[in-house]
C-alpha cells in the first residue's frame, strides 16, 4: 500500500468509522470567532491547527511541489480527499440555538495552510440567529464522537468575538455533564453564546 492510499484510509477511518476502541491519533487545537453582523450572529469562522506527526503527513502527499506550503491546486486536492467527507459528520460541530440543535450540513471559505510545518485549516460555518430584545443561546461544540480525532480548545484566546458592538454579548466555556459520548466517557465541551440587543 503505497502512501497516498494509506493516508487515504487512514482519513476515511477518521470521517466514516463509527465504531473504534482506539485512543486519539489526531490531535487539533482549535479556535472559534463568534461573527456577528448588523442582524445578530452570521456564523462561526473555524480554526484547526494539526499536531506535528499528522501534519507532516499532509504535506508528504499534498505538498506535492515541496515548497513547504500549500498551493492553491494542493489546497483543492486535500479538500476534496482530506476534507470533504467530514460533511458527513457536520465538520465535528455540534450546535445549538435555544436548546434546539441545530445541523451543520455545509461550510464555506475552507483554505489550508502549513506554518512551520503545522497544517492549519481554516473555515466559516454560517449560522444567522437575529438578535431580539431577550438574550439568544447559541452553544457550540467540537468533537469527533469516534474519538479518533482530539479537537480541544487553544490555549491562546480559544474565543473570539468579531463585529457585534450594537449587541450585549457573554460567553464562557464549559464542560456539558449531561451530555456524553464516546459509550458514555466523554462529555462535550461547549462555548456558550448569549447575546441580545442593548438597552
Amino acid at each position: 500500500m503505497n502512501r497516498r492510499v494509506w493516508l487515504f484510509t487512514t482519513i476515511l477511518l477518521l470521517a466514516f468509522s463509527r465504531v473504534s476502541f482506539s485512543h486519539p491519533h489526531v490531535f487539533v487545537a482549535n479556535s472559534l470567532s463568534m461573527v456577528f453582523d448588523d442582524q445578530g450572529l452570521a456564523g462561526v469562522r473555524v480554526k484547526w491547527d494539526f499536531d506535528e506527526f499528522f501534519s507532516s503527513m499532509i504535506a508528504g502527499d499534498y505538498d506535492l511541489n515541496q515548497n513547504s506550503k500549500l498551493d492553491k491546486s494542493e489546497i483543492a486536492l486535500l479538500k476534496k480527499e482530506a476534507f470533504a467527507n467530514l460533511a458527513n459528520f457536520k465538520y465535528f460541530t455540534f450546535i445549538k440555538i435555544d436548546g434546539k440543535p441545530f445541523d451543520v450540513q455545509y461550510v464555506r471559505d475552507f483554505h489550508a495552510t502549513l506554518i512551520e510545518g503545522k497544517l492549519v485549516y481554516e473555515f466559516f460555518i454560517p449560522c444567522h440567529v437575529k438578535a431580539a430584545s431577550n438574550f439568544k443561546e447559541f452553544t457550540v461544540s467540537q468533537h469527533d464522537t469516534t474519538y479518533y480525532t482530539y479537537v480541544g480548545f487553544a490555549k491562546d484566546r480559544p474565543v473570539r468575538i468579531e463585529g457585534g458592538a450594537v449587541f450585549e454579548i457573554s460567553h464562557r466555556i464549559a464542560e456539558n455533564p449531561n451530555e456524553t459520548y464516546y459509550f458514555g466517557m466523554m462529555h462535550p465541551v461547549e462555548v456558550i453564546l448569549r447575546f441580545r440587543l442593548k438597552k
